[in-house]
């Protein structure tokens, strides 16, 4: 059995040494306010009016929630988040969180810009992955109709071949750096377009080693059992199967529409349900990692624990290659830096963009930490020990 170095995510110490103290009365007030339902609530239907009418409180959401969660507004302002992780040996992962965008002209910009990270990202290693949405480069809806089965118009038919080839060169443009590139998962009625597009990628591009990774949801039912039946296609036609497991984003928009559309609900019935699909799919991508590579994208200490036991009882090196650990920027430095101090392969996901198109991300962000029992508290009480411990 492969010894590894112990895991404390208790040790402040180490999840707060890159931050001043400064830094942490920023991030204590900062969880502070998030705890505060009420006050977020307010916050979310005040500041997209506010940006839409020119208001001047970009320098307000600037300097709180999108200093926490964000790297800067591009990709060159991105290089002091980027040094900063990379002292600790945590890589950088650059997602351009623009949202909500329709047109052509929009979809080419934001393929323009997914392959400049890729660009950026290609022999540094600073910078482990690179990330993209479908829906940043292809219409929600035609998605949605593509999944329905309705015959596509002559019109929407040359529009998928365009979004089509969007996908295609920001591929290409990864295979050709030897850049890993997750694509992000979303809602399940457009889940399956997108699981059609990235197996066509992963067949194409995972021949030599591990670029294109689909993202897996385990807060759906239906999804640890379509991990194992891709893996084992994968297998069986001879290109790696590259995969990063989440919980996931969209639960109470999945719950809301299936019963306003009066089919079963795709979410898990509770939170012990999704918490043992993500670790029996932590088991099994450890005991087929030699055909495999797969990050965890978990803010869950019992998850992160547990993939460092299997490793340990696999003999797996902690920095094994083909395994990585995954947090957001702005959250759970205890579990990313200690993994990192531990010898574990850690990325954060750094958002970037302009202030008013990024914010969506932020109120989202916003949104599911207030909805995650406990998460706010956990925050909160570690940055209140370390305060402790330094004035001690």
């Amino acid at each position: 059995m492969q010894q590894h170095p112990p895991l404390d995510f208790s040790n402040t110490a180490v999840a707060f040494a890159s931050k001043s103290n400064r830094d942490l009365q920023k991030s204590y007030w900062m969880f502070k306010m998030m705890n505060a339902k009420w006050l977020v609530d307010i916050l979310s239907a005040v500041a997209p009016v506010a940006i839409k009418l020119h208001l001047p409180i970009n320098w307000a959401v600037k300097a709180t929630v999108y200093d926490q969660f964000c790297g800067g507004e591009s990709i060159a302002g991105c290089e002091k988040t980027i040094k900063e992780l990379a002292d600790y040996q945590i890589g950088t992962i650059l997602d351009y969180s623009v949202e909500g965008k329709e047109s052509e002209k929009e979809f080419d910009a934001c393929q323009a810009e997914i392959i400049r990270t890729i660009e950026k990202a290609q022999g540094d290693s600073r910078i482990p992955f690179s990330v993209f949405k479908i829906t940043g480069v292809v219409r929600f809806a035609l998605l949605e109709k593509l999944q329905s089965g309705s015959p596509l118009n002559s019109a929407e038919q040359a529009e998928w071949s365009r979004a089509k080839a969007r996908v295609q060169a920001i591929a290409a443009a990864a295979h050709q750096a030897q850049q890993a590139l997750f694509i992000d998962a979303e809602e399940s009625w457009i889940q399956d377009a997108i699981d059609g597009l990235v197996t066509e990628l992963m067949q194409q591009f995972n021949r030599q080693s591990p670029i294109v990774y689909n993202t897996i949801q385990l807060y759906r039912h239906d999804r640890l059992a379509y991990m194992q039946k891709a893996f084992t296609e994968a297998k069986a036609a001879g290109y790696w199967y590259a995969v990063k497991l989440v919980r996931g984003a969209y639960m109470e928009k999945e719950r809301d529409r299936a019963e306003e559309m009066g089919y079963p609900s795709p979410i898990q019935p509770n939170k012990a349900a999704s918490d043992r699909d993500y670790n029996e799919a932590l088991r099994f991508c450890v005991e087929h990692i030699e055909h495999l590579a797969v990050c965890s994208g978990s803010h869950n200490e019992d998850s992160n624990q547990l993939l460092a036991r299997l490793m340990q009882e696999k003999g797996l090196e902690a920095g094994h290659d083909r395994i990585w650990f995954a947090q957001l920027k702005g959250m759970s430095d205890h579990l990313s830096f200690n993994l990192s101090h531990a010898g574990y392969n850690v990325a954060k996901y750094v958002p970037y963009g302009p202030v008013p198109s990024v914010l969506p991300y932020l109120i989202r962000r916003a949104h599911e930490n207030t909805s995650i029992a406990g998460q706010m508290s956990r925050e909160l009480s570690l940055l209140v020990k370390e305060r402790q411990r330094r004035s001690k």
